[in-house]
């Protein structure tokens, strides 16, 4: 559809201005910046008139319109908002005053967020690659659709209107995905609670083996093979990370030292204390290495699941904290690993505590897959609303 609103340069609607004050040694002068893709104005570190290099700076007012000359081609173009009237810029920023009478300040904030005035200021930015500057006057070539302010004013307060509700969106699936993470948390403190309260504490090491991998170095073996080996990195709260996986040399017998079989709880033994998860063999031959637990469980007596989740109990309630060494960080030792107690009701209750608990679990990991989807949908909910809006079809 064709624009129904008379296109017009810049220059036709700004005009250039400068507020020059000479630096002071002993004054404090507050900056600002502008942020790419017309993300806006901010406040960066203030200066004593002594630290810049520059002769003058210049000072910007509420709904000035600032330029950066290097990276307006990519979107660093801003409206200064109230709270960043009275900042300073250097003649890196030419700084621009909108014609009361024919634009808003707010129409050429939301044009600052289309592609198609990145576009045009991409256009008329020159110089060697990478300090493409736009000089005031290219600025003030680059073209934008104006129609009457009442019609600026109906369209800006549309788009305002729409971008608090996506802003709403987002808040509200966030929100919704951490009240059901904290109500895992919560039964999962109700479930061990109780049980906890109907029996005797086991040590772990009486149910599980427990070994702790330690630093190997390839270049000193001999007679060795190539294997992946999972790192701290790769174990993340009951999942494991596996994008990165490394391979070294390990001998015969580090290999049986350091394996790993489906049903292995490997814990981090520093980071998040009490970040763990379950080896199911998703890479035939892998072992591990330093800076993890292996807990192998007793399955006659102790299900790796229900112990998976009496770890994420423990941390949950900084039952961790006392199990903590210092020495350059905090870590998790086998010791007081193993060491550690764990109540044990009979397997089937044990099935029926896992069960419950991975249900919530499945939920809240169902919901942040619909989080993901609907935020990649919002992202592109904003960039169509402005595409409408300055195409005359809002």
């Amino acid at each position: 559809m064709k624009c129904p609103w008379s296109v017009v340069r810049l220059g036709e609607v700004l005009t250039l201005v400068e507020r020059p004050e000479v630096p002071l040694v002993g004054t404090t002068y507050r900056q600002l910046g502008v942020r790419l893709w017309g993300e806006g104005a901010y406040e960066r570190e203030s200066i004593d008139g002594a630290a810049t290099k520059y002769a003058t700076l210049s000072r910007v007012e509420e709904n000035d319109i600032v330029v950066n000359k290097i990276w307006a081609r990519n979107g660093s173009v801003a409206v200064v908002q109230a709270v960043l009237d009275g900042c300073f810029v250097s003649g890196e920023f030419p700084t621009f005053v909108a014609h009361p009478n024919s634009l808003l300040p707010r129409w050429v904030h939301w044009l600052t967020k289309t592609p198609t005035f990145w576009a045009q200021c991409d256009e008329k930015s020159q110089g060697t690659s990478g300090k493409n500057r736009i000089k005031p006057e290219q600025f003030l070539r680059v073209e934008i659709p104006l129609p009457s302010l009442q019609e600026q004013q109906r369209i800006v307060a549309r788009i305002e209107e729409l971008a608090i509700k996506i802003v709403e969106a987002r808040l509200l699936r966030k929100q919704t995905v951490e009240e059901t993470k904290a109500l895992v948390k919560a039964y999962r403190n109700t479930v061990f609670t109780n049980v906890s309260r109907s029996m005797r504490a086991t040590r772990l090491d009486s149910v599980a083996a427990c070994r702790l991998g330690k630093m190997l170095n390839p270049t000193a073996k001999t007679g060795v093979s190539s294997a992946p080996y999972l790192r701290n990195a790769n174990v993340q709260w009951d999942y494991l990370d596996l994008r990165e996986v490394f391979e070294m040399d390990f001998s015969e017998d580090e290999r049986e030292e350091f394996s790993l079989q489906s049903g292995d709880i490997l814990a981090c033994e520093g980071g998040d204390i009490g970040k763990a998860a379950i080896w199911n063999n998703e890479i035939p031959g892998c072992c591990f290495q330093k800076a993890l637990h292996r807990v192998r469980c007793d399955r006659q007596r102790i299900m790796p699941r229900f112990l998976l989740q009496h770890l994420f109990w423990a941390a949950d309630q900084g039952h961790w904290s006392d199990l903590k060494t210092q020495t350059t960080i905090a870590h998790l030792t086998g010791v007081k690993l193993k060491a550690y107690g764990v109540y044990l009701p009979p397997i089937p209750e044990q099935h029926r505590i896992v069960a419950y608990l991975d249900s919530l679990q499945a939920k809240v990991d169902t919901l942040k897959r619909l989080q993901a989807e609907t935020a990649t949908e919002l992202d592109a909910l904003l960039p169509a609303i402005l595409d409408k809006a300055f195409k005359g079809e809002l």
